[in-house]
């Protein structure tokens, strides 16, 4: 008698967790490894590049602020090893390095103190972002809550009814969506959607962030673009059963 085939079972993912609080370390390593994941800490940048070799980690959570390498370095120096995911603790005190760690290719940021649920989410959210296939080139069709957009067609359906952009205001619209739930900072899109001149314009982003969602809004429901005050904007596409064809 042949015996059941034995059920396939997946690795946990990784996280290295990198704080020079203990006590927030130990919080934060019970929770996520209440959820399933295998956690490595370190408390200084120094400490989590050594351990990041080692480890192989599917997602980093750093702070900031620490001693002998920052978090702005630590996500510098990561970025030149691979695209591993990395979330960013901050304190409201540490918006000029919060932005240095996202233009430096961070992905997300929370600032102290935040709700547990809440940082477990966007850690499902990276590593779900990670974990999907990643295509040669970008898609023509992003289709994300209530948006479908169709960048060969130049063509936006909020809700299924058509909305008409300006060339500009399409091109941050869809730059927004292919990163849906991650914060673009106001120099990452100065830069993509007018050049490298454009970061000296920030006068230009707040006129087309006006725009567009004066397009692309309701009355009835928040801003599908929300500000991240001093940082940049996040795109929420909203819930929808709306799927790709």
């Amino acid at each position: 008698m042949l015996a059941a085939p034995r059920p396939v079972t997946r690795d946990p993912q990784r996280i290295l967790l990198v704080d020079d609080e203990r006590q927030i370390t130990r919080v934060l390593r019970s929770s996520l490894e209440s959820q399933g994941y295998e956690v490595a800490v370190a408390h200084d940048g120094e400490e989590a590049l050594r351990t990041y070799s080692q480890f192989a980690p599917d997602l980093v959570i750093t702070d900031l602020a620490m001693p002998n390498m920052d978090g702005v370095e630590l996500t510098r120096a990561i970025r030149k090893l691979g695209a591993t995911p990395i979330i960013v603790l901050s304190v409201r005190e540490q918006d000029a390095s919060k932005v240095q760690a996202l233009d430096f290719g961070a992905d997300d940021y929370m600032t102290k103190p935040f709700s547990t649920p809440e940082l477990l989410a966007r850690v499902r959210v990276q590593l779900r972002r990670k974990r999907e296939p990643q295509e040669a080139s970008l898609p023509s069709k992003v289709v994300e809550g209530h948006f479908l957009i169709d960048s060969e067609a130049h063509r936006v359906l909020v809700r299924e009814a058509e909305v008409h952009l300006t060339p500009k205001e399409f091109d941050l619209l869809l730059l927004l969506a292919r990163n849906t739930g991650r914060v673009l900072t106001h120099r990452a899109l100065l830069t993509a959607i007018w050049g490298p001149s454009g970061v000296h314009q920030p006068e230009y982003l707040r006129v087309l962030i006006a725009q567009l969602r004066k397009k692309i809004d309701t009355p009835d429901q928040d801003s599908y673009i929300e500000s991240e005050p001093w940082v940049g904007y996040r795109f929420r596409a909203g819930d929808s059963s709306l799927t790709s064809s």
